[in-house]
C-alpha cells in the first residue's frame, strides 16, 4: 500500500511537469473532457474521421485498449472507481449483482473519481447516462450523488430511443418531446458546450472534469433526423466468425446456438445501418465540444479522452446483437487521448484498459486516489519510451446474470422502470434460456501477447492465438501446451481476486509468452 501510494505521488509529480504547470494553483491544473460512448466497438472507430483527426491525430492512440467486464454498467463502475468488477462487487446492470441501486447500497458513490477531483478543487459535471437502473424509487427523481457540481442526467422517458424523456437538471425536472430539437444527443451536446463556456468564464478560476455520455450508438440508435437518409446503402460486415458453421469447439453454452435466422441477421443488418448514421452525429457532437474548448481559450490546457463503455457483437459465432462476451468485438474499444504533454501521432501498444481511466485522470490532475484502486495511470505512456514494466496481462470477468436475471425491461417496481428508462433488451437477450447463469460464467486473460484465455465455472475453457487465429474460430484449450496452460491457468488464479499492488503485480508476470 505505501508503495502504491508513493508512486502515485511521483505520477502526479510527472503529470505536473508534463502539463508545465509552474505551482500549485488550481487554476493552472489542466481540465479534463472524458467523452464516452455507448456500445461503440472498436471497428466503428474507424468511420468517425473528425474524431480521429481532432483527438487521436492531435495526442495519442491507445491501440490495445480493452474492457474487462463487456456491459454498460459494470464497466461505467470501474471507470468512476478505477476497480475490476470482483472488487466493485458490480457484475450486471440490474440487482442484486449490479445496477444504480447496489452501487448506490453498497456506498461506492462516496469514493470516485468525481469526489476525488471536486475535493481537489476541481468543477465536476456528468452530462448524459449515468449507470443503468438510475433513478430509483429509494433516491428519488433529483438525486445527485456524491462529487458531482453539474448534473445534467436523465431520469424519466425513453432517452436510448433519443425523444420523450426528462432530465434532472441540478435537482428539477426538465421535459423534452419529439421536436427535431429534443434529440436526446443533440440537446446533451449543447448542454455540454454550455458547461465548457461556464466553465471558462468561472469566477473561481476552478479547473474543469467533465464526464460526457451521450447514448448513441446504442440500439436503437436512432440518429437526428438530418442523418436519416445518410449511408442507406453500408453493409454490415460479414467476417469469416460471422453465423460460424463449426461451433463444435465453443464452450458447451454456446454450441447449445443454433445457427442465426435470415429475420435475425436482417434486424442486425438495419440497426448496423442506423449506428453508422449515429456516428455522424457523435462525429459532429466531437467536432464541436473541440470548437468550444478552442473558442474558449481553454484547448491547449484540456485533455479530451474518447472511448465506449463496452464494444458489440453482431452475428459472430452464432450470436445476435449484444455484448458482454469475451470475445474481441466486445472487449476491444477504442480510446484516444490529445492534451498537455502528448506529442501528435503517438500510438501506445501497451494494455490498456478501462479500470485505468480514474487513476490517469487523478494523475494529471495531481491528486492521489485511493489504494484500492486496481488500474494504472497512463500518464507514463503519454510519452516515448514508456515505463520498464507494464502490464502483461489485463483480468477479464464476466457477467453473473443474463441468464440468471430478467432482462431490463421485464423488470417491475423500480422507478427507472417505470420512467421507461432502462436501456433495450440486446437481441441476443432473447437466446438467455439456452444458457443457464452458471454455463456462462468465466474469469479470462487477455495477454500482451495477442492471445485469449478463460475457463468457465463449469469446466470449459477458451484459449486463442490472434496472431494465427484474429477471427478466433479455432478455441485451441485442449490442444494447447500444457506448460503454458499452466502458467496462464496459474496467474489468472493470482489475479481473480487480488486487488491494488498485489493485483498490479500479478498483471506484470509474462506467463502468456509462447
Amino acid at each position: 500500500m505505501k508503495r502504491y501510494s508513493l508512486s502515485l505521488r511521483l505520477l502526479a509529480s510527472l503529470a505536473v511537469l508534463l502539463c508545465g504547470v509552474a505551482g500549485p494553483a488550481a487554476a493552472q491544473r489542466p481540465n479534463i473532457l472524458y467523452i464516452l460512448v455507448d456500445d461503440m466497438e472498436h471497428e466503428l472507430y474507424q468511420y468517425l474521421p473528425k474524431t480521429r483527426a481532432l483527438i487521436e491525430q492531435k495526442g495519442a492512440l491507445f491501440d490495445q485498449n480493452f474492457t474487462s467486464l463487456s456491459l454498460c454498467c459494470p464497466s461505467r463502475t470501474s471507470t468512476l472507481r478505477g476497480q475490476y468488477s470482483h472488487n466493485t462487487g458490480i457484475f450486471t446492470n440490474v440487482w442484486p449483482n449490479g445496477g444504480f441501486a447496489k452501487f448506490h447500497a453498497d456506498g461506492l458513490e462516496n469514493s470516485t473519481i468525481a469526489t476525488w477531483l471536486q475535493r481537489s478543487g476541481y468543477r465536476t459535471g456528468l452530462i448524459g447516462k449515468y449507470l443503468n437502473g438510475y433513478p430509483n424509487a429509494e433516491v428519488g427523481q433529483h438525486y445527485i450523488p456524491p462529487g458531482w457540481d453539474y448534473w445534467f442526467v436523465p431520469n424519466g422517458g425513453t432517452p436510448y430511443a433519443q425523444y420523450k424523456y426528462s432530465i434532472n437538471f441540478n435537482g428539477r425536472t426538465v421535459s423534452y418531446g419529439n421536436t427535431q430539437a429534443d434529440h436526446f444527443n443533440d440537446v446533451v451536446t449543447a448542454q455540454a458546450q454550455a458547461f465548457l463556456r461556464e466553465s471558462a468564464t468561472d469566477p473561481a478560476k476552478k479547473p474543469f472534469f467533465l464526464f460526457f455520455n451521450p447514448t448513441l450508438p446504442h440500439a436503437p440508435a436512432t440518429p437526428p433526423k438530418r442523418y436519416a437518409k445518410q449511408l442507406l446503402d453500408v453493409k454490415m460486415p460479414r467476417k469469416p466468425s460471422f453465423n460460424e458453421a463449426d461451433i463444435s469447439d465453443k464452450p458447451r453454452w454456446l454450441r447449445k446456438l443454433p445457427l442465426l435466422t435470415a429475420d435475425e441477421i436482417t434486424k442486425m443488418e438495419g440497426l448496423y445501418v442506423k449506428r453508422r448514421q449515429s456516428l455522424l452525429a457523435i462525429d459532429d457532437t466531437v467536432e464541436m465540444l473541440i470548437q468550444t474548448l478552442q473558442a474558449n481559450g481553454q484547448l491547449a490546457n484540456t485533455y479530451v479522452v474518447f472511448s465506449s463503455d463496452n464494444g458489440w457483437h453482431q452475428g459472430e459465432h452464432r450470436l445476435p446483437a449484444g455484448k458482454s462476451r469475451l470475445y474481441e468485438e466486445d472487449i476491444r474499444v477504442p480510446l484516444a487521448i490529445r492534451g498537455p504533454g502528448i506529442p501528435a501521432g503517438r500510438v501506445v501498444k501497451k494494455l490498456t484498459a478501462n479500470v485505468d481511466l480514474a487513476p490517469t485522470f487523478a494523475a494529471v490532475a495531481g491528486v492521489a486516489p485511493p489504494a484500492f484502486v486496481d488500474g494504472r495511470s497512463l500518464v507514463p505512456l503519454f510519452r516515448a519510451p514508456g515505463p520498464a514494466r507494464w502490464r502483461q496481462a489485463l483480468l477479464l470477468e464476466s457477467h453473473t446474470g443474463l441468464a440468471g436475471e430478467a432482462p431490463e425491461s421485464q423488470l417491475s417496481g423500480n422507478l427507472a422502470t417505470e420512467a421507461g428508462l432502462l436501456e433495450p433488451d440486446d437481441l441476443d437477450a432473447a437466446k438467455a434460456e439456452l444458457a443457464p447463469a452458471p454455463a456462462h460464467v468465466y474469469r479470462g486473460l487477455r495477454t500482451a501477447f495477442n492471445s485469449t484465455f478463460a475457463l468457465y465455472d463449469v469446466g470449459d475453457g477458451e484459449y486463442y492465438d490472434m496472431y494465427s487465429d484474429p477471427y478466433q474460430l479455432r478455441n485451441r484449450y485442449g490442444s494447447m501446451n500444457a506448460a503454458l496452460k499452466a502458467r496462464l491457468a496459474a496467474q489468472l488464479q493470482s489475479m481473480r481476486n487480488a486487488s491494488g499492488q498485489a493485483l498490479r503485480d500479478a498483471e506484470e508476470v509474462p506467463a502468456g509468452k509462447r
